[in-house]
């Protein structure tokens, strides 16, 4: 009996152990599968995170994660506007920017005595030579339909060409200098001397005279008019300018010549002050030769230069820098319009002009008889001139520009700087 009890006892222990075993066995695969399920979630959620948009605290906002930037990559730089201007000036090949400094006859490029008419000749030749402008003397103004179909048919010719208006320009000062109205074929009125205008004293007088000058020149297909003569007249045995300029008081000249800028700018048409620094004072006609003012810098400032800088302050997109030689500022023998210290360190720097400075004619004695085409060409440039009236030699002239910028007599910065000026003109015409 005693042998029964304990083999019970044993098997009781034995199942007991067994038990244990076993619940013991099941308690390690939970925990163990516990810890699994958790290292899953885990791995998933940082898995999650990693391709989920960023949210930002402050808004609430997605923010897509911006791919890291590669060791070697360079950084992209925000690209700086180039105006049209620029866009137009850095497509053009250096002859066509040196073209673009000419104003000339239209028959300089034809090789004919006077042109009338825009024919396959002038076409082709402006196609090598895309000037910047043409004046039109007194034989190339015949009647009003041959005059517009003329300049309408350049302007096109210039647009195909290299996409811009020329500038389509005259001298009809009123009086003794009058292109159209001094013509009978033209229906138009011929509003006397500025001399006469400028006697009335009254401002409005010389606005109404360039509105009108400016309302039929601009009817014509004209868009640019040397005037107004900005000349006080200082020296009465001066005759170049006697009638030519509104007087002889610094004020009333001043006055008035603002007021004509004002009234041509009624009607579209834009203006050339001349002559600068002042041809009123000299005895000499430019015409001919050298024309001396043998002035100082500071009666300059109190008397000559102050209708040009009124107007300046109207607006005037030119001046015109005469061949006039003032000693004490240009140099014995060097004309103003080859004297940097006249047309750069004053008119542009101390005046502070910002517009087109254009010579005077080019073909006038006091260039011609001294210089030659190229030479006064290119000195003009770097003087600090823009664009060059009527060459005597059109096609020297041209060359004289392109061998000077070839050689680096003129940079290549000083021409864009030119031409640049003529463009942003050109495209508010």
């Amino acid at each position: 009996m005693k042998t029964d009890k304990g083999k019970k006892k044993q098997d009781k222990k034995r199942k007991f152990l067994i038990f244990a075993a076993v619940l013991l066995c099941l308690i390690c695969i939970a925990v163990i599968g516990m810890s699994i399920r958790e290292i899953i979630e885990k791995s998933a959620e940082t898995s999650s995170v990693g391709s989920r948009p960023k949210t930002t605290k402050d808004s609430g906002h997605t923010q897509e994660k911006r791919p890291e930037k590669k060791e070697n990559e360079e950084i992209q730089q925000p690209k700086k506007s180039v105006s049209e201007a620029e866009r137009i000036l850095l497509e053009m090949t250096v002859e066509e920017k040196a073209a673009q400094l000419f104003i000339i006859t239209p028959e300089t490029l034809t090789q004919e005595e006077v042109l009338t008419q825009a024919g396959d000749v002038l076409q082709n030749a402006f196609a090598s030579y895309p000037v910047g402008g043409f004046i039109m003397m007194q034989g190339n103004i015949v009647s009003p339909e041959q005059i517009t179909e003329l300049n309408h048919t350049i302007e096109g010719m210039s647009i195909n060409a290299v996409g811009l208006k020329p500038f389509l320009a005259v001298d009809e000062e009123g009086g003794t200098v009058a292109r159209i109205a001094g013509n009978e074929t033209f229906p138009v009125e011929n509003r006397g001397n500025m001399s006469d205008v400028g006697s009335t004293g009254d401002p409005m007088k010389a606005y109404e005279t360039g509105a009108y000058i400016g309302g039929y020149l601009a009817e014509y297909g004209f868009n640019l008019d040397f005037a107004p003569d900005a000349d006080i007249w200082l020296n009465p045995e001066n005759t170049v300018v006697r009638y030519r300029s509104f007087g002889s008081d610094v004020q009333l000249v001043s006055d008035m010549t603002a007021a004509a800028v004002r009234g041509f700018h009624s009607a579209g048409i834009c203006t050339a002050l001349k002559h600068f620094p002042g041809h009123g004072g000299t005895a000499e006609d430019s015409h001919e030769g050298f024309a001396y003012a043998a002035r100082s810098p500071e009666e300059l400032r109190e008397c000559e230069f102050l209708p040009f800088q009124a107007g300046i302050e109207a607006g005037s997109e030119f001046v015109m820098i005469g061949h006039i030689t003032v000693p004490e500022i240009t140099g014995e023998g060097t004309p103003a319009t080859l004297s940097g210290n006249m047309v750069t360190d004053i008119l542009r720097k101390e005046l502070g002009y910002e517009g087109i400075i254009v010579t005077d004619a080019m073909n006038m004695g006091a260039i011609s008889a001294n210089y030659s085409s190229d030479t006064a060409a290119a000195e003009a440039v770097k003087a600090g001139v823009d664009m060059i009236l009527m060459p005597a030699d059109f096609y020297g002239a041209y060359e004289g520009i392109l061998s000077a910028v070839a050689s680096g007599e003129i940079s290549e910065e000083r021409l864009d700087e030119s031409v640049k000026r003529i463009i942003e003109l050109k495209l508010k015409l």
